[in-house]
This record gives C-alpha cells, sequence and structure tokens, in this order.
C-alpha cells in the first residue's frame, strides 16, 4: 500500500511537470570601459564594469494550445546604483500567447522600446553607442516598477516578416498621482531577409504629458556578409531633439570577426557638437564573444570598451 502511493504521487508530481516549463536563461558580460575625463565628472577614466543577468520564465500550456506564463527578472550592474552592491529582483510580468498573437500584463515590454532597429547601431560586448539622444519612454523595468501601482498592458502579433506591437503605461493606476498615461505602436517587417523596416510612435513618453516621438528605420543586407542602415528619431523633449544616424556591419569569409560602426547626428541644444561616431568588432568564440568600441560624443570626448559576454 505504501509503494502504490508512492509511486501515484510520483506520477502525480510528474505529470505536473511535464505540463509546466521552467527555464533560466540571460548573459554575462565583463570587461573595461574608458570614458575621457570620466564623462566630466570626478574618478577613474577605465573601470572594470560587469552584468550577470538571469531571466526566470514559468509557463504552462492548455489543452486548447494556449501559453500561459509569467517572467522575473534578476541582475547585477557593477557601478548601478540600485543594482550595483547585489542583483535586484525587478517588478514581474504575466503573459498569454496563441497563434502569433501575445498579451502581456504588469511590467510589459513596450511598443516603443521594442521597435526591431531602435538600438541597432550599438557596438562591441557593451552594445553602446554614443550620440544617439532617444529621449524618454517606459521600457521593461530591470529593477523596480516606478511605483507599486505602475501597470502596464502590451499586445504583440507576428506573421511572418510581419510584428505589430501596442502598449499601453499607467504611471500610477489609482488615478492619484496626476502623471500622463503612456501609448506606444510599433511594426517591423522583414522581406527576404534582406530588408528590415522598423517604425515607432510613442505619446506622453513615460508619463510626461506632451512628450510625443517618431522613430523611422531601415536596414538592407547590400551582401551576404554586410549591412547598412539609416534611423531617423526626433522627439518633442528639447534635450534630446532630432538624430539620424547611418550604421553598418560587415562579417569577414571566416564568418567569426565583425566589424561595425555608425555616424550619428543629433541637434540638441546640449552639444558641443552635433556629430557623434564609432567603430566597433566582434570575435565569436562558438557560445560567447569578444567585442571592442572605441566612440567620440557629442561632448567631443573619447569612449572605449572591451570585454567578453556569453549567453545562456
Amino acid at each position: 500500500m505504501k509503494k502504490a502511493l508512492i509511486a501515484s504521487t510520483a506520477l502525480v508530481l510528474s505529470a505536473g511537470v511535464a505540463a509546466a516549463d521552467v527555464t533560466v536563461s540571460g548573459y554575462g558580460r565583463t570587461g573595461i570601459i574608458y570614458y575621457e575625463d570620466n564623462a566630466g565628472l570626478p574618478g577613474n577614466d577605465t573601470q572594470v564594469i560587469s552584468r550577470l543577468r538571469m531571466n526566470l520564465d514559468a509557463t504552462t500550456s492548455t489543452d486548447a494550445g494556449v501559453d500561459f506564463g509569467g517572467r522575473v527578472r534578476l541582475q547585477w550592474d557593477q557601478n548601478n546604483a540600485t543594482r550595483g552592491e547585489q542583483a535586484t529582483l525587478n517588478a514581474g510580468k504575466l503573459f498569454v500567447t496563441a497563434s502569433g498573437l501575445t498579451v502581456e500584463v504588469g511590467n510589459v515590454d513596450t511598443a516603443f522600446d521594442g521597435a526591431g532597429l531602435l538600438y541597432a547601431e550599438e557596438l562591441g560586448s557593451y552594445d553602446r553607442s554614443v550620440g544617439v539622444r532617444r529621449g524618454s519612454f517606459f521600457s521593461y523595468n530591470t529593477g523596480p516598477n516606478p511605483s507599486a501601482t505602475y501597470q502596464g498592458l502590451a499586445v504583440r502579433y507576428s506573421i511572418e516578416g510581419l510584428t505589430a506591437r501596442l502598449s499601453y503605461v499607467d504611471p500610477d493606476q489609482t488615478g492619484l498621482v496626476a502623471d500622463d498615461e503612456e501609448l506606444s505602436l510599433s511594426v517591423d517587417y522583414t522581406w527576404n531577409d534582406a530588408l528590415e523596416l522598423s517604425g515607432a510612435y510613442v505619446t506622453n513618453g513615460a508619463g510626461i504629458d506632451g512628450n510625443d516621438a517618431f522613430f523611422l528605420g531601415a536596414r538592407y543586407a547590400v551582401a551576404e556578409n554586410a549591412r547598412v542602415g539609416l534611423n531617423y528619431l526626433d522627439s518633442d523633449l528639447d534635450a534630446a531633439g532630432r538624430t539620424v544616424w547611418l550604421y553598418g556591419d560587415y562579417t569577414l569569409a571566416d564568418g567569426a570577426t565583425n566589424f561595425e560602426a555608425y555616424i550619428a547626428n543629433n541637434n540638441s541644444d546640449l552639444n558641443e557638437t552635433d556629430n557623434a561616431f564609432g567603430i566597433g568588432v566582434n570575435y565569436d568564440l562558438g557560445g560567447a564573444r569578444l567585442g571592442a568600441s572605441i566612440h567620440r560624443d557629442n561632448a567631443e570626448r573619447v569612449t572605449a570598451d572591451a570585454g567578453v559576454r556569453f549567453n545562456f
């Protein structure tokens, strides 16, 4: 009787495990970052900077093929004001997905921040760039939400080469705080694995009344191992201004060495110069990559980095 009870309990538990899926994913990176005159602040120009990110995802599927799930993130960022001393658990999100449609609630991936080419110019193992002032808008929060009553709702639909996103964020759904709700949308389209198009719009970005921004981007594979892109971003925030940037990358015949570069023009009144640029290189180790980049920013300062990054 005791053996039968143990066997039946094991069967129930194994059935539950089979029905659910819990995964851990993320990445780690470490290396050095140099910033001339420490970007105008006191302190050392060169420091070792590291990050460890772990996404904890739990999903389950219904008999009808609908997937329900949730995500929380654990992240440590060296020198970060809130995540520098220890890893921080962020605000969670719940989601449901079926037939290419995904709906998220909570700490959602917002539509504007999710535009496919918005960060396409970033270089090296640290994925950095300078001179592109993107303005203020909500995004998936790596740490806590701005408030306990922060609420986001996002919808994403993908079919073949098309992905459309719509998101709504209320910084305080109790209505006791005067922040405005943010609404954003974006559309990405990829044709024949050669042409990528991306567009996005946000109104009341980051809950700031009248803070609207518009983005358009395109990237084309001029060869199997070379791409070139052109992006445009216009923000109503005076500090952000308008940015136009040209970027591209080229992979050598070995398939492991990739060179990338960009030049950005931004018309913000805060700039010493409107033009900024950078060049970077990555080397694929198979499961990890080495990367380095060097940039000159709108304050005419030089910044550079070198490090290693691995995904898991």
